[in-house]
């Protein structure tokens, strides 16, 4: 287990969907959590940067694990999710902040990803509001955009969440990129094949 938090949270990392210091991840173990230490640095997780608690119910580490722990457990309990990425996707958030909902414009992102909600909340980090609505979003989509703060992945593995944080980030460079160049988008098809 330890691996592969720290094989994901290398990831995250270097990818940039974090700085040194944010983003958190989480399993769900039947009644049990093992989520990361509140302030640990994903891109070098040590083994006593994992805390176990309940699903329910505090016990005395619970004082360690992360900020967004309450958020975590409301997803775990109200939706089919087994694992929990949170990031903070400079890209995507940044696009957030434009936008309340984001739409892939390339055929990959399309495919992964139809539809990334964005949703707009007065208190982001680890608020109640944001742990009673945003598990009724994950019940539909892969990942969610809480306007400004970052995103939540769910998934059966953190292999899997991770995936749709990274494909959300390109999703949104390309569509970054695309805007930056000013153009105009081009239909798939190709123009040298229409003349057939």
């Amino acid at each position: 287990m330890y691996r592969e938090f720290s094989q994901i949270g290398r990831d995250l990392f270097i990818q940039g969907l974090n700085s040194s210091h944010s983003g958190n991840m989480s399993i769900r173990l039947g009644d049990r959590i093992v989520i990361t230490r509140r302030g640990s640095m994903l891109g070098n997780l040590k083994e006593t940067d994992l805390i176990e608690t309940g699903l329910s119910k505090n016990d005395s580490r619970i004082t360690l694990a992360s900020t967004e722990i309450g958020v975590h457990r409301s997803i775990f309990k109200n939706t089919s999710a087994l694992a929990i990425v949170h990031a903070h996707p400079v890209y995507a958030t940044a696009l957030s902040l434009l936008e309340d909902e984001i739409i892939p414009i390339d055929s990959e992102g399309q495919y992964m990803l139809h539809r990334i909600p964005v949703i707009g909340f007065e208190h982001t980090v680890g608020s109640e509001e944001v742990a009673r609505i945003l598990p009724e979003y994950l019940k539909e989509y892969k990942i969610v955009m809480v306007r400004g703060h970052g995103s939540f992945a769910v998934g059966q593995l953190i292999e899997e969440a991770y995936q749709w944080t990274s494909s959300l980030e390109n999703i949104c460079k390309i569509i970054y990129l695309t805007r930056t160049l000013n153009g105009e988008i081009k239909d798939r098809k190709s123009d040298q094949y229409n003349k057939w």
